[in-house]
């Protein structure tokens, strides 16, 4: 019993989530380049800002499907969810920075909660008409975990100088 709680909580939840994490995080790794929205203003704000590239948005989606295709001989399942969870944390980010943007949030300023959680929650909303979500207490362990490990990656992207502010 107490291994299935393991991997029903623990285990699978990760497994789950892998890709939106991998694309969430390789624009950092990957991406500048010319801005997704060149330079072009609604409202006369940016509609994403500098830091949302072309270069960065491919590099998210290749990534994200990438652990898709390493998790697929184990979880057939998880392949086209990959390219969902993908999709999904990339509108979340990108919906996050226009949100910010049309606020007059200065680019660089972290807005709690939207920072952390967009691209987790639109990664599940997309995805979740495929089914194969974990469970609710394997949900509730990301929502933690997706908090802790967006400090602890952004502190550790600050330090390595991958990003210009720590959060």
């Amino acid at each position: 019993m107490d291994l299935y709680w393991l991997y029903a909580i623990v285990v699978y939840p990760i497994i789950y989530i892998f890709p939106a994490y991998a694309a969430n995080g390789a624009p950092i790794l990957f991406g500048r380049g010319r801005p997704l929205d060149k330079g072009r203003k609604l409202n006369g704000k940016r509609i994403f800002g500098d830091n949302k590239t072309a270069r960065g948005l491919a590099a998210s989606m290749i990534c994200g499907i990438l652990v898709g295709l390493i998790e697929y001989p184990f979880f057939p399942y998880m392949l086209p969810i990959s390219i969902l969870l993908a999709a999904g944390a990339n509108v979340g980010d990108l919906l996050g920075s226009f949100l910010k943007r049309q606020a007059d949030v200065p680019i660089g300023m972290g807005v709690p909660v939207l920072d952390q959680y967009g691209f987790f929650i639109a990664a599940m909303l997309l995805a979740s008409p495929l089914g194969r979500q974990p469970g609710l207490y394997g949900i509730a362990f990301l929502v933690v975990l997706t908090g802790i490990l967006h400090v602890l990656t952004n502190k550790g992207a600050h330090k390595l100088r991958l990003k210009k502010v720590p959060w």
